[in-house]
């Protein structure tokens, strides 16, 4: 039976809800007293990590599961402490899992404050679960609108699609990408600031060009972000598979992403910028146009980011000089990442392919761009003036995407118009061909012509 006891165990990193102080060191404590009750004995050998101790104690009769004045355990103290072997040890003398102290902490709850990552793994193994999700709300009505059942989507046939990063699951008969926050990652501040950052900006935007939010799992874990599935995959993979585009679609692409930048960019009271723009990060619908998606490490302009960006949180390949020497910025990064975008359609290969992904930026920094090697022809009708404007090393020369959105119609329409010059007399030509091959192969055609000479 469960046994409790007047006194406090107060050494050590306390419980991570308690509303005093706490303590982010291990002290080491002096010895304690002979008279000091075995319960509180036990608590003291799991912060000091004696194995031997708990047993002799637990041998003795002492209670796995006693709980001191402010109801921590044992396992309360050891998950603190990140002493993986003290945790399984009382585990497999049968500690409760998931007890509670007088603040509502858990041990898997201490020791995801504590980010102690072993201790993690081995109580989640035991079946522990994390007892509040970083979004809880503590009353019903404080839900937000978007949340979506767990029970809901069904990942029964799920697979990995972009990077990884989402799964496809079924969501009331409607297939759905899912991006789900790993629990580990509960640990780390970054992500969990950028997941709330995400799924803030998500709410906010609602564009034919841009992926759609669907809803999102925060009120237990692992929380996720639900978006509209595209079977068709990203840019990326596309290019890829089909190598260079011919400049008509690389421009139909382009004014895909130009209007959904475009609605970011324009966004009010705000403008958002993506940052990280890539063909990765570019879905493909089911009618043949192109989605901006995954907003990570996207924000809203007017809010200072202190922490730089670094490839591994976005593509250097793709990246402004601006934001690699980590200067002030604003909405023309994503303008560059375009220009980048745009050429890289038309070569067929991602720029710069070959120097290292972390070289890249140096040469942007450089005033080096990727060379134009595709016939001069495919850039006809100002494009190349136009991703020379986007990808100028000063910010305030490239132009917004209202700008580009204005010159790439005319551009298309021209392509456009010289393709049809091109059938046309191409056409002329193989019905003339063709009447005079009728003319000399046919007798009869041959003879009403001598007869009518």
């Amino acid at each position: 039976m469960e046994s409790k006891s007047t006194g406090r165990f107060g050494l050590g990193r306390q419980s991570s809800l308690a509303p005093e102080s706490r303590s982010d060191d291990s002290r080491d404590g002096s010895e304690l007293p002979e008279t000091i009750e075995p319960p509180i004995r036990l608590m003291y050998s799991a912060n000091e990590g004696d194995l031997n101790g708990i047993e002799e104690l637990l041998d003795s009769g002492t209670d796995v599961n006693f709980r001191d004045i402010d109801g921590r355990t044992a396992l309360h103290v050891a998950a603190c402490q990140g002493k993986t072997e003290v945790v399984g040890l009382l585990l497999n003398r049968g500690a409760e899992v998931d007890p509670t102290d007088r603040w509502g902490s858990t041990p898997l709850a201490d020791a995801i404050y504590y980010k102690n990552h072993d201790v993690i793994k081995l109580l989640e193994r035991h079946g522990a679960k994390p007892r509040l999700a970083p979004m809880h709300v503590q009353n019903a009505r404080e839900v937000p609108e978007y949340e979506i059942d767990p029970k809901e989507l069904d990942f029964t046939n799920s697979v990995d699609i972009t990077k990884g990063t989402f799964q496809i699951a079924l969501w009331r008969g409607t297939q759905v990408a899912v991006k789900k926050l790993r629990e580990d990652f509960l640990t780390d501040e970054d992500k969990v600031r950028a997941f709330r950052d995400e799924l803030a900006l998500l709410q906010k935007i609602r564009h034919p060009n841009v992926v759609q939010f669907l809803g999102a799992v925060t009120q237990s874990t692992p929380m996720m972000i639900i978006t509209e599935y595209l079977p068709k995959g990203d840019l990326r993979a596309f290019l890829k598979r089909k190598g260079a585009l011919s400049p008509m679609l690389a421009v139909k692409f382009a004014l895909d992403i130009a209007r959904g930048l475009n609605y970011m960019h324009e966004h009010k009271p705000e403008a958002i910028i993506h940052r990280d723009l890539e063909p990765s990060n570019i879905l493909r619908d089911d009618s043949g146009h192109l989605k901006v998606a995954d907003f990570d490490v996207s924000k809203i302009l007017s809010v200072k980011d202190d922490k730089p960006l670094s490839c591994q949180d976005t593509s250097c390949r793709y990246v402004a000089p601006e934001v690699f020497l980590n200067k002030e910025y604003d909405t023309k990064v994503d303008v560059f990442s375009f220009a980048l975008i745009l050429q890289e359609m038309i070569e067929g290969h991602p720029p710069f392919t070959a120097k290292q992904e972390d070289e890249v930026p140096k040469s942007y920094v450089a005033k080096e761009r990727p060379p134009f090697r595709a016939p001069l022809k495919l850039y006809s009708y100002g494009l190349k003036d136009l991703i020379e404007e986007c990808w100028n090393n000063n910010p305030a020369r490239r132009p917004t995407f209202r700008q580009i959105i204005d010159r790439l119609p005319s551009i298309y329409n021209h392509m456009y118009q010289k393709k049809r010059w091109k059938v046309r007399p191409l056409k002329c030509f193989q019905n003339l061909e063709a009447m005079f091959r009728k003319d000399h192969s046919d007798p009869s055609s041959r003879g009403s012509s001598h007869s009518r000479t």
